[in-house]
């Protein structure tokens, strides 16, 4: 593990400063013996000796209380709009009872290196925080202990709070806003009322996880393999009443507006695939018997029309049953059943067997009269398209599959253009129409076109554009969430006011389910019925909540103008501050939480909420934090070391089968060797060495307050920022702390005695020399490109770079100090402040100018030029970096080893490349 950093941050250092991390890829001299495993008392001894020399702990209680006192990251109400903005956002937590770890300040400290930077910059800057607070495990805590959720969500949130003040993020907490709070969900349920006046909100029966001996309806996280997660009883869909949101309506929108963003494009492709936009046709098929039905099916291709040999519906699908023979009907509806116990998950895994039962009854294809069985299959989603397909086994794999497992008719009614197609696998490519009428020998293309004019023509189909994006599933069966603004006269919904928002939740006895499907709400009789106040007659109140992606979807624009109590946000501050310069977050909410916020940000600017059509313009995923790496030794029956190599993913023996056994290893006890490790007792063995995904079943959580405790919170910052590149997945390694914590002793004590607690004899009061000022301003420029480039890894080796220089200074001008202590700030804002104030600045590096570099102190005043002779390097000359050629050719032929290779030759010709070489040519 003590080389881990070689591959981040420390491989960006100059060749004259690497062999100083040879060993260990961290600062000089900062590396314990590899005998002293971190977690011995000797370790520990030898840490309170450090500390000692760096006292953070004061530091940082020191200034985070400053900084509280002064408020000095607030963002006023009244600003000069006249200068540039910065909304730098990260996604808002959930507050759970876990508290952060690690991988939680990874891209908070990255905003927060952004934010104090372009303060700096003279930006004004906006950088809130907020809980995404309503949510299922509060409410699952409620059930079992019967404490309100609204107790143990205050709880966490203090938590949450007390552990991003320790590391120092320089969040405006007095824009602060939970989801939970009546004053802001008020305007959740306003922007509902928005969708359902607006035609975007509405009802529908919707299977749900059901579980008939809890009496509950389960998230899908609760269900596992068809049974509930807590006493594994059997789970079914049920359908119940939803509330729906039609996102569907934007889908295109949604699609064509990710082309203006600056997204990664893997994210932008996800969504994509996501919304899922298609060409194709809707065919009509005419049902043998039932002159009053027609199955409806979307396909993308129509020009395999006289290749459908049979159709499938959903179990769900109303026609199901209804063309079911006599013979039949028993079987689909045990088939239903069934299918209805399966996740749409298990019911699409591609690798299952495929499973259905004929109805009996069968539909006429349009194309050429022919009537065609129809099977009831759950591989067919009820959700997805129109519940049906027309099954071309010829050129769909799946329908393949299932018409070979069935023995159905199978029609090639595709051929390659070239060559012929393998009979025993579908053909899916496109090529020339055969078997097909009246679009026999037309390529792919036209023969759609021409198929689809045909079916408009003959009122059996017409051209169509689907989308795979399904209208959003808006409800749950739960207490612990926004109520809807709705309540029901006489079966009809109908809007509660705006001036009675918020409706809040009421008190319960028991958070426990009702027993019906229905939420905990139906139970509450006093805050069920009520009465309505236009037509007096007894109404009742919606039970289901809002889904916690409610609060999630426009946080963005709460923090803008959280105290306004008369509109959701004020339109002038709107106007300035949106979009969202940077939003950074995990990457595992790359679909569903971007999506739903774009839908509504949507809305809310077709009615003039808001001035842009896009929320977040520049969005960047922070790389997952693992565990530490393990290492495994692998020994076989007689207790022989095996090689890693020779073991499989089972943990047997790659030749022999052997089941072996694996015995873990610490870091001293391995050596990198290549590309992995290798056994120091033994070479020739091969260790496994794998970071696994942080878990507390694995036991690998590492807790920042841990961290914080024993290396401060500026090392905590400065060691997440120089793990690598922060999109990368990166391991966790406590020896990687320690170094950079080593790192920042070392600045300390470049400028503040350790014995004396004052300034060093050698910082001087002297303007820099040349060499000084250079070095100071390749690191200005450096740090600032990699700040702005989200380059932090490699900013803070340009740091360290600087930091191994400078010590070396026998004399360090103030003026030199105080300019780098600026740019450490950003990274590690405590001791940066501390510092500032020892080398006797006045105020607080928060609103101190960022410095900008002076190229004129990047140029070299006097240079190094090799000198060749018919391209051999012959010698160097020292000479003035404006010198010309004849001022360089005459201080090259007082060279000795050049005047020997001329010695009886005739000078023919000079190269002079300024600045760069000379050679010259002699014969």
């Amino acid at each position: 593990m003590r080389r881990m950093l070689s591959s981040s941050g420390a491989r960006h250092l100059k060749p004259e400063t690497q062999h100083l991390y040879a060993e260990t890829s961290l600062p000089p001299s900062l590396v314990l013996p590899a005998s002293v495993h971190y977690h011995t008392e000797l370790f520990h001894e030898r840490k309170k000796q450090i500390m000692a020399k760096y006292p953070f702990s004061d530091i940082e209680a020191k200034w985070q209380a400053y900084w509280d006192e002064h408020q000095c990251f607030r963002t006023p109400d009244e600003i000069d709009t006249s200068k540039p903005k910065y909304y730098v956002l990260d996604m808002f937590p959930y507050p759970s009872g876990a508290g952060l770890h690690v991988g939680h300040p990874e891209g908070y400290t990255a905003t927060d290196i952004l934010a104090r930077y372009k303060r700096m910059k003279g930006f004004n800057v906006l950088h809130p925080m907020g809980w995404d607070a309503f949510g299922l495990p509060a409410e699952q805590y409620a059930v079992k202990t019967g404490t309100h959720p609204r107790e143990t969500t205050a709880t966490n949130i203090n938590r949450f709070r007390e552990q991003l003040k320790a590391i120092g993020f320089s969040y405006d907490w007095q824009r602060e806003v939970s989801t939970t709070d009546p004053d802001y969900f008020r305007w959740t349920q306003w922007i509902f009322l928005q969708l359902y006046r607006k035609g975007l909100a509405y009802q529908a029966e919707i299977p749900v996880n059901w579980c008939p001996e809890l009496g509950t309806v389960l998230a899908n996280e609760e269900v596992i393999d068809g049974k509930s997660e807590v006493g594994g009883h059997p789970v079914v869909r049920k359908p119940m009443r939803q509330w729906v949101l039609k996102i569907t309506d934007y889908a295109e929108r949604l699609l064509q507006d990710l082309d203006g963003l600056d997204w990664p494009d893997s994210i932008k492709e996800m969504q994509r695939n996501w919304i899922g936009r298609s060409e194709g046709a809707e065919v009509d098929f005419a049902v043998q018997g039932h002159p009053d039905k027609t199955i409806r099916v979307f396909t993308t291709r129509p020009d395999t029309l006289f290749g459908a040999t049979y159709m499938v519906l959903a179990p769900e699908h109303p026609l199901a049953v209804d063309l079911a023979s006599p013979e039949q009907k028993d079987a689909v509806l045990a088939y239903r059943e069934s299918a209805l116990r399966k996740s749409e998950l298990e019911r699409t895994e591609l690798q299952k067997k495929k499973t259905g039962v004929p109805t009996g009854g069968y539909a006429i294809n349009p194309v050429n009269g022919e009537a065609i069985p129809v099977w009831v299959a759950d591989y067919v989603l009820w959700g997805y398209g129109t519940g049906a397909i027309m099954a071309v086994p010829a050129h769909d794999d799946r329908d393949f599959e299932f018409a070979t497992q069935f023995q159905l008719p199978i029609t090639t009614v595709v051929a390659p253009v070239e060559g012929s197609a393998d009979p025993g696998v579908a053909f899916i490519g496109e090529g020339l129409a055969v078997n097909s009428g009246l679009i026999d020998g037309l390529p792919t293309a036209e023969a759609k076109q021409k198929i689809t004019e045909w079916l408009a023509s003959q009122g059996k189909g017409q051209a169509k554009v689907n989308y795979k994006l399904r209208d959003w599933l808006f409800s749950r069966q739960r207490y612990w969430g926004e109520p809807f603004p709705i309540y029901f006269v006489d079966g009809e919904a109908r809007p509660v006011p705006e001036e009675q928002l918020p409706l809040t939740l009421p008190d319960v006895e028991s958070y426990k389910p009702s027993g019906t499907g229905e939420s905990p709400l139906s139970t509450v009789e006093h805050w069920l019925h009520i009465t309505d106040p236009v037509t007096g007659k007894p109404a009742v109140r919606e039970t289901n909540t809002m889904p916690q992606w409610a609060g999630s979807c426009w946080y963005f624009l709460r923090f803008i103008d959280p105290k306004n109590d008369t509109c959701l946000v004020d339109p002038g501050k709107e106007k300035y501050w949106m979009p969202v310069d940077l939003y950074v977050g995990g990457a595992e909410h790359a679909v569903l939480h971007l999506l739903y916020a774009r839908f509504w940000h949507k809305v809310l600017y077709d009615i003039g909420v808001v001035s842009t059509v896009e929320p977040f313009q520049r969005l960047v995923n922070q790389g997952m934090i693992l565990g530490e790496i393990e290492y495994t030794l692998f020994r076989d029956g007689n207790g022989h070391a095996v090689s890693a190599d020779l073991v499989d993913g089972e943990g047997n023996h790659k030749q022999t089968g052997m089941a072996l056994t694996a015995e873990k290893l610490t870091d001293a006890e391995v050596e990198k060797r290549g590309e992995g490790f290798v056994w120091k007792q033994d070479g020739a063995i091969r260790i496994a060495a794998r970071a696994h995904k942080m878990s507390k079943s694995r036991g690998n959580v590492i807790n920042p307050d841990v961290v914080i405790e024993q290396y401060g919170a500026d090392s905590l910052r400065l060691y997440e920022m120089f793990m690598g590149p922060l999109e990368q997945v990166k391991p966790w390694s406590m020896r990687g702390v320690e170094g950079v914590y080593r790192f920042l002793g070392r600045v300390w004590r470049m400028i503040v005695d350790e014995d004396t607690e004052q300034l060093v004899a050698a910082v001087v009061d002297t303007e820099p020399s040349p060499e000084q000022n250079k070095r100071l301003h390749q690191t200005i420029r450096k740090v600032t490109e990699d700040i702005e480039a989200l380059r932090f890894n490699t900013a803070i080796s340009a740091m360290m770079e600087f930091v191994n220089e400078a010590t070396r200074w026998t004399e360090r001008p103030r003026k030199v100090l105080s300019t780098f202590v600026s740019l450490l700030h950003p990274f590690a804002p405590h001791i940066a402040e501390e510092l500032w104030q020892r080398l006797g600045n006045d105020g607080n590096l928060s609103s101190h100018p960022w410095p900008d570099y002076d190229p004129a102190c990047l140029v070299e005043a006097v240079i190094k030029i090799p000198v060749q002779v018919n391209g051999k390097t012959r010698g160097v000359i020292e000479t003035d970096a404006e010198a010309g050629q004849e001022a360089v050719v005459e201080a090259a032929l007082s060279l000795a080893t050049v005047q020997a290779q001329l010695e009886g030759k005739t000078l023919r010709k000079v190269i002079f490349i300024p600045g760069k070489m000379l050679n010259l040519v002699v014969g």
